[in-house]
């Protein structure tokens, strides 16, 4: 049905707005971290708080949220900290969180629906207005507050529900054809979940969530926390290491 569904795509003209300062990406991943605190302390009606605090919810070292703030111009002060909103202001505009962004999904399966029906979206300054399938089964049903269009007209949805970003929650053998359309339609950042490394032009913003991948990590790691640790002294060191332990004995 996908493969029914490629069609050829007209380009609207959308013009794009370069950020005024580029940022390192290990910076924008943990501004995430703290706008996700600040949030949480906005909540609850603090006022200011501390790089020490903001580094132990986000789990880095105090060094690097002083070092990451200096980039927004927000130095702190003494004795006092950061004015939660305000900071959280300033890290909404460097994310660029204050503009509007409207999200298509694009795949109506079991992960589409699912990120159709997260509410948690609209709360951090995404709108979710469309969501795109092949099924003819699944076009016109509605999940959660959306009705799912077909996506032989994801041009039109593009243009009419005014779409600048674009979530692809699609089979690898379709993604990469659809991932097309979406750049010929002029949508410039996509999130792609689909199993496939997708290639877009530079001018394009490509992110690639990868499950499979993450939990490889993550296995590799559980692995090697569950290995036995060997005491230097251990005679199963010695097993291991002859060679070297030989070579500290004294008069070797």
């Amino acid at each position: 049905m996908w493969s029914e569904a490629l069609t050829s795509a007209q380009t609207p003209e959308e013009p794009t707005a370069e950020p005024a300062r580029r940022l390192p990406p290990a910076t924008v991943s943990r501004l995430t971290l703290y706008l996700r605190t600040l949030n949480a302390l906005l909540t609850e009606g603090t006022e200011s708080v501390s790089s020490e605090a903001l580094a132990e919810s986000a789990g880095v070292g105090s060094a690097n949220v002083r070092k990451d703030l200096s980039y927004l111009g927000s130095y702190g002060t003494r004795g006092v900290g950061y004015d939660v909103a305000n900071l959280s202001r300033k890290i909404a505009q460097a994310l660029g969180l204050t503009h509007e962004w409207r999200v298509a999904i694009v795949g109506a399966g079991n992960l589409g629906r699912a990120l159709a029906r997260y509410a948690g979206f609209e709360s951090r300054g995404f709108d979710v207005v469309a969501l795109l399938d092949a099924d003819q089964m699944i076009i016109g049903n509605e999940i959660g507050w959306l009705r799912v269009s077909d996506v032989a007209n994801l041009e039109n949805v593009v243009k009419s529900a005014r779409v600048n970003m674009v979530v692809l929650a699609l089979p690898a053998a379709v993604a990469q054809s659809v991932c097309d359309r979406v750049v010929a339609a002029g949508v410039r950042s996509i999130l792609s979940f689909a199993p496939v490394a997708l290639t877009v032009p530079e001018h394009v913003n490509l992110r690639k969530v990868d499950m499979a991948t993450e939990l490889q990590i993550l296995a590799y790691h559980a692995q090697r926390l569950q290995e036995p640790r060997l005491e230097p002294d251990s005679p199963e060191r010695a097993r291991l290491e002859p060679d070297s332990l030989e070579q500290d004995r004294p008069g070797a």
